[in-house]
């Protein structure tokens, strides 16, 4: 009799596996909720948010298959999802609010809710507190406003947080600092004001820093030059203002740095013209002063190198001319003097790398007398 039962054992575990990964109520409830208060009327995304399992078919839905709990909600408006191929449409378009009953869903891990132009309304604030397993919250192209809740910092597992292209008001949170697992913060085109918070650089674990078009002030904390993993900062389009602290330089992977259109003053660091690593730099229009450092050597590669519109003074650095690479430059309009350089990479470019300088001549501008 044994043997009879034995080969039904496979079947009732696939049975009793399939019991326990269906969607609970709860979550269901939770994602139909939240489908409520948002409207898509184009793509028809939310169409095959029926039935009783979430777990099943639910687009941008994925459930982790051990427990069945939903784990991560990803909506795209702008991708190569077939859903976006087979409309014929670019991107889509999203209207309505992030609603609170996102919260009950406390298994999640993603949630990405991102380039839809026309959610509006508050990140809602008790996703800070009940969604404590949370590494991804990506939510950037919309019309989010409001501020960044005050408790950001309590989703200490998250990796990514990426809220560009809002509306989003007032500071930065100070608890964002102690977010220690955060490799990717972007926070770009929003409406912030206020400091970079001073311990900024206790976020070590950080790559990429992008904080531009806003209306941050205050001074660059200097505390940014010990972040060993940091690759790329873009502060530009901010009303930041004080001296570049010359340890940004010293930083072992940085490769690209963007400070250009703020309020910066005083002279260039010397470290950031001789980073090895650094390929990328554009502190144009800002009201950075003094000569140029004239430390270029073999080593130096510049895909882009802008000093433009500054008050920079003195003469054009000879030792670019050894530089290994220089790509982008731009000096113009400062009150740089006396005769252009030649050789590479001064005889590739154009009259509007050097024009507004009152004194400089040399080619690409007219002959020294």
């Amino acid at each position: 009799m044994a043997t009879f039962f034995i080969p039904l054992l496979p079947v009732l575990f696939l049975c009793l596996l399939h019991t326990a990964i269906s969607c609970p109520a709860s979550d269901r409830a939770a994602l139909l909720d939240f489908k409520a208060s948002l409207s898509e009327p184009y793509l028809g995304i939310f169409n095959s948010w029926t039935g009783t399992d979430c777990c099943t078919n639910w687009y941008g839905v994925n459930c982790d298959p051990t427990n069945g709990r939903v784990a991560d909600i990803t909506l795209r408006g702008e991708s190569e999802d077939p859903i976006l191929v087979r409309s014929g449409r670019m991107s889509g378009l999203m209207s309505g609010k992030l609603s609170s009953s996102i919260c009950k869903l406390d298994r999640l891990t993603n949630l990405v809710v991102a380039d839809w132009k026309q959610i509006t309304g508050p990140l809602p604030e008790c996703i800070t507190t009940s969604l404590p397993m949370l590494r991804i919250l990506d939510l950037p192209g919309n019309r989010l406003n409001g501020q960044i809740p005050s408790s950001i910092g309590k989703l200490t597992h998250l990796t990514v947080l990426n809220l560009a292209d809002n509306q989003l008001s007032g500071q930065i949170p100070a608890s964002l600092t102690s977010m220690s697992d955060l490799k990717h913060l972007d926070l770009t085109n929003n409406c912030l004001s206020g400091s970079i918070p001073p311990d900024f650089g206790n976020l070590k674990m950080l790559s990429r820093a992008l904080l531009a078009r806003n209306q941050l002030s205050g001074s660059i904390p200097s505390s940014i030059g010990n972040m060993n993993r940091l690759a790329d900062l873009d502060l530009g389009g901010n009303k930041l203002s004080g001296s570049i602290p010359s340890n940004l330089g010293s930083m072992p992977v940085l490769s690209s740095l963007y400070l250009d259109d703020n309020k910066l003053s005083g002279n260039i660091p010397t470290t950031l013209l001789q980073s090895k690593g650094l390929g990328m730099l554009n502190l144009s229009r800002n009201a950075l002063s003094g000569e140029i450092p004239d430390v270029f050597d073999s080593k130096s590669y510049f895909m882009v190198l802008d000093l433009s519109y500054n008050k920079l003074s003195g003469h054009v650095p000879h030792s670019l001319s050894s530089a290994a690479y220089v790509g982008h430059l731009d000096l113009s309009h400062n009150h740089l003097c006396g005769t252009i350089p030649t050789g590479s990479p001064y005889d590739h470019l154009e009259a509007t790398s050097f024009a507004g300088n009152a004194c400089l001549c040399g080619f690409p501008l007219s002959k020294c007398e």
